[in-house]
């Protein structure tokens, strides 16, 4: 069978109608699918930018816990504990008297602690009187005090000198927690 020309025109007409065609239903189709890939690419970017900040994020954060449970366990290493109020106010009357027999300093009294209670917070005071025969103890004493675990300040000391002896007195506070000491034991200051 031949093809005629006009049948000829006629298929190429038909052809680049059809080539017209799925050229302009699949280039659009086409763009959609290249837009939808890149669409996908930048979300999985978008992804891994995220998990690598977070896993740097995590890193700083790791690093601050650390550093917060260090600290929290070296505050807590600076306070005192016990069951009552009594049983820390012990405490803190013997780090004290160890301390100044240590570095050979005689505890001539010691006064009842005051308390102070506030925010969760227990503060005791506790003032002391002593003696001894050589000013330097004293020195020695006090860096005791400064290194001592659990934490003590010294708030007031005096020191005056009489005859061949050295008479003085320091008041040091110490803090503890309240919580589970029960109301009636930190009821006021006394």
């Amino acid at each position: 069978m031949k093809v005629s020309a006009r049948e000829k025109n006629i298929l190429i007409l038909a052809a680049a109608v059809a080539v017209i065609f799925a050229l302009s239903s699949g280039f659009p189709a086409l763009r959609d699918l290249y837009q939808q890939r890149q669409d996908n690419i930048e979300g999985v970017q978008l992804d891994i930018s995220r998990e690598q900040r977070l896993i740097e994020d995590m890193l700083v954060w790791r690093e601050r816990r650390v550093e917060v449970e260090t600290r929290a366990q070296q505050l807590e290493a600076q306070i005192f504990s016990g069951g009552t109020v009594a049983i820390i106010e012990a405490n803190i009357q013997r780090v004290i008297s160890q301390h100044a027999r240590d570095s050979g300093i005689t505890v001539s009294s010691t006064r009842l602690a005051n308390r102070l209670d506030t925010g969760g917070w227990l503060l005791i005071s506790q003032e002391m009187s002593f003696r001894t025969s050589d000013d330097g103890n004293t020195i020695d004493f006090l860096e005791k005090l400064e290194r001592s675990t659990p934490q003590l300040w010294v708030t007031d000391f005096s020191l005056n000198r009489s005859r061949n002896q050295y008479n003085g007195s320091i008041t040091v506070v110490g803090f503890a927690r309240n919580e589970g000491l029960g109301v009636s034991d930190v009821a006021g200051s006394r």
